[in-house]
């Protein structure tokens, strides 16, 4: 999956020791389908040399306004027409601070104002956004004249990349580190991704829970939380502010996203209610234990060598996505619930069911030893109205589409939501 197949970038650097990260990034961005121009400041040359950029993006570097090989002695036009965007990484505070007067005295910062703006372009020329990533020591990046300066780049169009936390080149530790290559590739893929979900609140269940048996066992499942963390990306880069209460998995947080670690069914629930009062859509994707111990041993549990077998009784634990499509927000529309059935066999005999005893919207079928821990799947949408497949393919791209998805059946009327929310928890009512 080449997220950025065709998009073509601009990749601008500017003086500042986190060059070296654009060389990465320059790869990262062709491994997925881009093609790179590379522009340099001179004070990036004093950090990297064009010869290196040259031979990772496949093009000739351009460091000069005076550059010969354009005929009309105008690539600050030439090449920024040509892009999908612009990308300077590094930033540095000077070269912001440059943008941000509108000053233009080198090739990138030429080709920066120079760019089409939305509120700009004329004839059907596309607009070219300008994506930043700063870097910079920390005393530089807290300065006031600093955030002032990315506050009002950002309110003249640019998109800020942040900046991550750390050990600095200098010597001390705090903000102003430019971003690695992995997060600003992710946050470029999501720059751009549809916005289907932009002002939206979503919050979603991953992995699977821990219920002790003694201190050091316990019962769980094999659900590695890939597909709910591919949700959760999927959901952020469709512009959603969105939190994850994640089950014991060892995945990284998707960028942008609010994690809530849990172990327990219960301790997933109660992070669960914490949240759902300010939720627009409720995705349960975790692998929830349906039981746990009714007591777990203080001590772990031993052999004593006469082969007897420990008894252990259980109770039920609660129901997370039926608490949560009980509640009034749930019942009224308010609250979108999506379910989650993973299954050994009959999906969509179970899934169907499983849909009307929870009384939600819409639930998500798939095959669980079909997935637990892989990276591609396979879903069944469970509605009123029947059952769609979605065909085998990588997690993220199965995230992205169910996104978009919920989206559209989030745009139908407040009365069709609500009658749709009502209808199920009415059916699930009668069943109970």
């Amino acid at each position: 999956m080449n997220d950025l197949q065709g998009k073509h970038f601009v990749l601008g650097l500017t003086g500042g020791i986190a060059a070296y990260k654009a060389a990465e990034l320059c790869r990262a961005l062709i491994k997925e389908g881009a093609t790179v121009q590379v522009v340099m400041t001179e004070g990036a040359e004093q950090f990297i040399t064009p010869v290196t950029m040259q031979a990772l993006s496949g093009r000739s570097v351009y460091t000069s306004q005076w550059d010969a090989r354009e005929p009309n002695n105008m690539p600050h036009i030439n090449l920024s027409r040509e892009a999908d965007a612009i990308v300077i990484a590094p930033a540095s505070a000077d070269f912001m601070a440059k943008l941000l007067h509108g000053r233009a005295d080198d090739l990138l910062s030429l080709m920066c104002l120079a760019r089409p703006r939305a509120d700009s372009v004329q004839g059907g020329a596309k607009e070219v956004p300008l994506l930043i990533a700063p870097a910079m020591n920390r005393e530089m990046w807290s300065h006031p004249a600093t955030q002032r300066n990315m506050a009002q780049l950002a309110a003249d169009g640019a998109h800020m990349l942040g900046v991550g936390s750390g050990f600095q080149a200098c010597g001390e530790t705090g903000d102003g580190r430019m971003l690695e290559p992995a997060q600003l590739l992710e946050d470029i893929i999501a720059f751009f991704q549809p916005k289907a979900l932009s002002g939206q609140r979503v919050l979603i269940t991953a992995g699977p829970t821990f219920e002790a048996i003694d201190p050091v066992r316990g019962i769980t499942n094999l659900s590695s939380g890939k597909m709910g963390f591919a949700i959760a990306r999927a959901a952020h880069e469709a512009g959603a502010q969105v939190t994850l209460v994640a089950g014991p998995v060892g995945l990284a947080t998707p960028r942008g996203v609010t994690r809530v670690d849990v172990r327990s069914a219960r301790d997933m629930l109660a992070a669960c209610e914490a949240h759902t009062a300010t939720a627009d859509v409720f995705i349960a994707c975790a692998a929830v234990a349906d039981w746990r111990p009714a007591a777990a041993a203080e001590q772990k549990i031993k052999k004593d060598g006469s082969g007897a077998t420990p008894t252990m009784a259980f109770i039920e634990n609660p129901d997370i996505l039926a608490s949560v499509a009980k509640t009034e927000r749930a019942r009224s529309g308010q609250l979108f619930c999506v379910g989650f059935a993973a299954e050994s066999e009959n999906l969509v005999e179970h899934a169907k069911a499983k849909r009307l005893r929870k009384g939600v919207p819409l639930l998500v079928g798939n095959l669980g030893p079909a997935t637990f821990g892989q990276d591609d799947n396979a879903l069944l949408l469970v509605d009123a109205h029947g059952v769609q497949q979605m065909e085998r393919a990588p997690k993220l791209q199965l995230a992205r589409a169910l996104v978009q998805d919920i989206a559209r059946r989030l745009q139908a009327t407040p009365a069709t939501a609500t009658a749709a929310t009502t209808a199920a928890t009415t059916a699930a009512t009668a069943r109970t």
